[in-house]
């Protein structure tokens, strides 16, 4: 299955950012892995979850901040975060370049499972 272009998924958070989905519900109908890349302004921020799917994220370009129960990390460009399915966080781009980064799901992404606050 080739897809030609991904979909993009309105996102939560403020100012907004921009969830381009090339495999998953919403580009193919899977259900087992979603991978997106993400392009978030400097200033975003979405609000806390605690998603029933484990996610793996990859930072691309600029810094990603994580809020955890216990810590706060900034994930910077090169470096990945393995969060587990029903671990509370929060993910915010607060430096003026904000961030890019994929973001692989397993299962895939859903608005229904990913719980937030």
């Amino acid at each position: 299955m080739i897809i030609k272009k991904p979909s993009i998924i309105k996102a939560e958070g403020t100012p907004p950012k921009t969830i381009e989905e090339y495999v998953g519900r919403i580009s193919c109908g899977e259900d087992k892995i979603s991978i997106a890349r993400m392009i978030s302004p400097g200033g975003w921020a979405e609000p806390g979850q605690r998603p029933d799917f484990d996610e793996y994220t990859v930072v691309l370009k600029g810094i990603l901040h994580i809020t955890l129960e216990d810590a706060e990390l900034d994930i910077e460009s090169g470096q990945a975060f393995i969060t587990r399915a029903g671990e509370w966080i929060r993910y915010s781009t607060p430096s003026p370049n904000g961030a890019e980064y994929i973001a692989v799901c397993l299962p895939a992404f859903s608005p229904d499972t990913v719980n937030r606050d």
